[in-house]
């Protein structure tokens, strides 16, 4: 299948990047007002796709992701969703308790989607690519070569640097593996805003977003926690039948498997995590 490459005009100015909302619309509706309040332009805010997956109200997430005018790609829940697949495409093995789940809340992500969501869907670029900060930047949902495709902090730098030489950027941006991180060395960069549908498994009810910015000759990452109203969230997803493992999560802050996670971020399941602000040099 021919990759979809969104080539977009330089971008200047504060950038906001988030994505894994997973059908969660009170996060997103609080990162919504967080976002008008600090005055980002749509045009300057980023999601890294995965608007609909394990929460209630994936109909309500995308509705105001397309009325909020922002750029997204396609996950690969968008992918599945678009293409009438049958499952999630979310790269678990079978039978493990992650796709168990995925037999409940990716029918009701279907059914709770329109037709005109789905051909929104469909029409998703799979990658964006711009310059910021004198920086050639991609935006990714797993990776270049594999939409579900998962990349850690411990995944070998190896494997980032293939994959950003093979999108042809200084800077990838990506989702789809839950976790905030920044990793870069040689003048490149892989960073993950982390996800604002689900928590990052430090056994807090918080969940992540990134800003970046330039300040003089260097692009400013920043992390950013946000904390939303999580018990209705979980609510309605009791009230929908959706795994209450995950309505769960969403109170403690720890994820019912780790099935998905390399031994180092398995070691760091309800460690508080905390993320200082990073520097890029734009030379």
């Amino acid at each position: 299948m021919d990759k979809k490459i969104k080539q977009l005009p330089d971008i200047s100015g504060k950038m906001l990047v988030f994505g894994g909302v997973y059908s969660n619309l009170q996060a997103l509706e609080t990162l919504h007002e967080f976002a008008l309040a600090q005055g980002f332009r749509p045009e300057n805010i980023m999601c890294t796709g995965d608007v609909v997956a394990y929460c209630a109200q994936p109909q309500e997430c995308v509705d105001l992701i397309r009325t909020w005018g922002i750029y997204c790609i396609a996950g690969n829940v968008e992918i599945q969703l678009a293409t009438g697949a049958d499952d999630c495409g979310c790269n678990f093995e079978g039978e493990s308790r992650c796709d168990i789940f995925s037999r409940q809340w990716y029918p009701y992500a279907k059914n709770n989607s329109t037709d005109e969501t789905l051909k929104w869907m469909d029409e998703l670029p799979d990658f964006i690519k711009f310059n910021f900060a004198e920086k050639k930047i991609g935006v990714v949902h797993g990776t270049f070569d594999e939409t579900a495709g998962y990349i850690f902090k411990s995944t070998s730098w190896e494997k980032k640097a293939e994959q950003l030489s093979k999108m042809n950027v200084d800077v990838i941006l990506a989702g789809h593996c839950g976790l905030p991180f920044l990793d870069f060395r040689e003048n490149k960069a892989w960073l993950n805003s982390g996800a604002i549908g689900m928590p990052a498994n430090d056994g807090t009810d918080r969940v992540w977003f990134m800003t970046l910015e330039e300040k003089m000759g260097e692009i400013i990452v920043q992390h950013h926690s946000l904390e939303y109203e999580t018990h209705e969230t979980s609510a309605r997803m009791r009230e929908a039948k959706l795994p209450q493992e995950y309505a769960r999560t969403l109170l403690t802050g720890i994820w019912d498997s780790n099935e998905i996670l390399p031994e180092e971020e398995t070691s760091e399941q309800g460690i508080f995590m905390q993320l200082e602000s990073n520097f890029i040099a734009t030379a």
